[in-house]
């Protein structure tokens, strides 16, 4: 249900907590069973309540549900009071026992943190935000923050699960968005045994989103969401749950 294996890991400052879900342990019915988080993609809206108190009282506070649109905008978690939802991709908070929360069934979760674990942000990273910049708009605020605070601290990220290069299908449109904006990525895309179709890696296109923003302290991306059952996999099943990626700075470190 919850997977902290990775708490050991350098990634995590001592001031930092993470949880991953998978599908199961919840109360959602087939297609969605059974731990689905995101109420908008048919679930039973009262089960998914269920579903999200069972992962709250694993949790410091209720998380920050973002309506995800795949696009690049970054929300500062500083801001929020509590009465809205908010439309982004990625979040970005200073605040102790502020959860952010991404949800995902293929697409990619990036959780940031300051060496220090001072600034923390999640990111909800498919190949469109990818494409459109959501990790320099999120590292961009992070770095802000850092400035802010006179800290001289580097930032780390961490993987979540996501579709693996062996079975993430894509169009030569997809291709030629990334080819554009860096012709190193070519190697990023295999062709596939469809005319027009190519293998993405999407670890591999966030690796280098992330590089080149100074980033290269990155643990992660060897799991697949559409080869294991434990994950859900929009690609897939199609109708299907979602999981969370969580990330918060501990009020005690």
């Amino acid at each position: 249900m919850f997977d902290d294996s990775i708490k050991s890991s350098c990634f995590i400052p001592n001031s930092v907590d993470i949880l991953f879900t998978n599908r199961s342990g919840g109360y959602s019915s087939p297609p969605y069973d059974s731990l689905n988080l995101a109420t908008h993609v048919g679930d039973d809206v009262n089960v998914v309540e269920q579903n999200r108190d069972l992962l709250i009282s694993k949790l410091p506070s209720k998380p920050i549900w973002l309506n995800q649109v795949h696009g690049c905008e970054v929300f500062d978690a500083d801001t929020w009071d509590g009465s809205f939802i908010p439309t982004a991709d990625a979040a970005v908070t200073i605040k102790k026992d502020q959860v952010l929360a991404i949800l995902t069934a293929d697409c990619l979760p990036i959780l940031l943190s300051t060496t220090d674990g001072s600034v923390i942000g999640a990111v909800h990273a498919g190949w469109r935000g990818l494409a459109s910049g959501v990790i320099e708009q999120t590292v961009e605020l992070m770095q802000e923050k850092i400035i802010i605070q006179n800290s001289q601290e580097t930032i780390r990220a961490y993987f979540g699960a996501a579709i693996g290069p062996q079975s993430f299908e894509v169009g030569e449109d997809v291709v030629s968005v990334f080819i554009n904006h860096d012709p190193q990525s070519s190697k990023l895309f295999v062709p596939s045994n469809k005319a027009g179709k190519y293998m993405a890696d999407i670890y591999g296109l966030a690796k280098n989103r992330l590089n080149a923003m100074g980033i290269y302290d990155i643990e992660g991306g060897d799991e697949c969401t559409f080869k294991n059952m434990n994950f859900f996999s929009y690609r897939r099943d199609h109708i299907t749950g979602r999981m969370a990626s969580l990330i918060w700075i501990k009020n005690r470190a």
